[in-house]
């Protein structure tokens, strides 16, 4: 198979096809710290996109309640499973290899799903399978996807967790109860596993935004892609007998609906605009040539991803190299967040919860505009407060509060937010009290 770098293990490594990138990359960044698990996103996206007769198990968008909760369920520990049982000698980061732009977080030493496949270790009825000979993945069961929501709210304690609740109260940076949502859609990914598998080449990314997608015209339904899937979002429709997925709303993107945005610029997707708890953004990265992110520090997601490194990508261990990134929550154990986004962790939880002024600004512009931001700036104001934090280590540290000014701006170079970091208040005049 050809060689292919890929940024977030820090090294080469196998893919079916050559290297190839578009000329910029559909990216997101979930705060899940802020997440409600409302479920606003996914009904979303489900009265948008996946509302007809065959559809009925189908969620583009899901949000899910970590440690127990999957869909379909168990997906990550089923392949996580698979992986150190493909490479007994360990799927581990060397962290002492770091470099700023092509290993950020170091280098991974295990294998990928394309090059954990191994012929001794393929035996009659055994769970690990082969895609197409080329992804190592597995095809989830009828009844792992009838339940999209399943222990939903479910916590985790980790020295009896099956006993009723204690009762004793709890603090940062640890909780000793806990669970997490986690918000899910295609990562879109650079090296999608659904593409490297298709054995119709029906799957393919858009050379103008990266957005990965299925040509319905070539699709036989033969759910290779469902089986390659490490986050298991690309969906089989029996009516149909083809697979289905996310598709970025690209519409949105393109900037062709025009009843919110008559003027052509992009917008968000439905799962983001709709999002109650202001934990999304989503934008564009400019790629170069051999595939790196150009450097644009304006940029918010640029910004998040490479220079505060504040958000992490889900299970990046996979080699997809998926373009969703996470801050993760603060108060859940660091050993599961590893696992989930890689050794960055301690550094993005610590860039969250202290953040610098210009970060603490951009925080503000979540969820502001159903327009894209391409660009922001951060205007500085006076200093309102001062804060001490706990810090993943369990060190403080004070954190100063100044009530700077964060404003963003569209494809056209439009202002279309401006926000304060301190929330203004407004008090009504006499002659409005209690009125409707």
């Amino acid at each position: 198979m050809p060689r292919v770098h890929n940024w977030q293990l820090g090294r080469e490594m196998l893919y079916p096809y050559d290297e190839s990138h578009p000329k910029r990359q559909f990216a997101f960044v979930f705060n899940i710290n802020r997440c409600i698990g409302c479920q606003t996103c996914t009904m979303a996206c489900k009265s948008t996109w996946t509302f007809s007769r065959g559809q009925e198990y189908m969620w583009w968008n899901n949000v899910e309640s970590k440690p127990y909760g999957g869909y379909p369920q168990f997906w990550d520990q089923k392949l996580l499973a698979l992986l150190e049982r493909a490479n007994p000698e360990g799927q581990v980061w060397n962290t002492a290899q770091k470099d700023g732009g092509q290993a950020p977080y170091g280098a991974f030493e295990g294998k990928t799903i394309f090059e954990a496949l191994s012929e001794e270790q393929h035996q009659e009825g055994d769970t690990l399978q082969k895609t197409s000979g080329r992804v190592l993945g597995y095809l989830p069961s009828d009844q792992e996807w009838e339940a999209p929501n399943i222990y939903e709210d479910t916590a985790r304690r980790p020295d009896n967790w099956h006993q009723r609740w204690g009762g004793e109260g709890t603090s940062l940076p640890a909780h000793h109860t806990w669970f997490f949502h986690l918000q899910r859609i295609c990562n879109h990914c650079t090296y999608p596993g659904c593409l490297a598998a298709c054995p119709r080449q029906a799957i393919y990314k858009r050379p103008e935004d990266g957005v990965v997608l299925i040509d319905q015209q070539r699709c036989r339904g033969y759910r290779k892609c469902v089986e390659a899937c490490p986050y298991k979002k690309s969906l089989y429709r029996g009516t149909t007998r083809t697979s289905e997925k996310c598709v970025a709303c690209y519409p949105r993107l393109e900037g062709r609906d025009s009843v919110i945005t008559p003027d052509g610029v992009p917008i968000e997707t439905r799962c983001m605009a709709a999002c109650v708890g202001k934990i999304r953004m989503q934008g564009f990265a400019q790629i170069a040539k051999d595939g790196s992110w150009e450097k644009d520090p304006d940029n918010p997601i640029y910004y998040m991803v490479k220079e505060e490194k504040v958000a992490l990508p889900l299970y990046p261990q996979f080699g997809t190299e998926p373009n969703g990134f996470y801050i993760p929550p603060r108060w859940v154990p660091l050993d599961y967040l590893v696992q989930m986004f890689g050794p960055g962790v301690e550094h993005a939880i610590e860039a969250y919860v202290c953040p610098s002024r210009r970060m603490l600004g951009l925080l503000q512009l979540f969820r502001a505009s159903q327009k894209i931001i391409f660009r922001f700036k951060v205007s500085e104001g006076k200093k309102v407060g001062e804060s001490e934090v706990t810090l993943p280590s369990g060190k403080k540290r004070m954190l100063e509060i100044f009530n700077d000014t964060a404003t963003g701006y569209d494809a056209k170079g439009r202002e279309i937010v401006q926000l304060t970091v301190e929330e203004p208040v407004f008090e009504r005049s006499p002659e409005h009290y209690n009125s409707i």
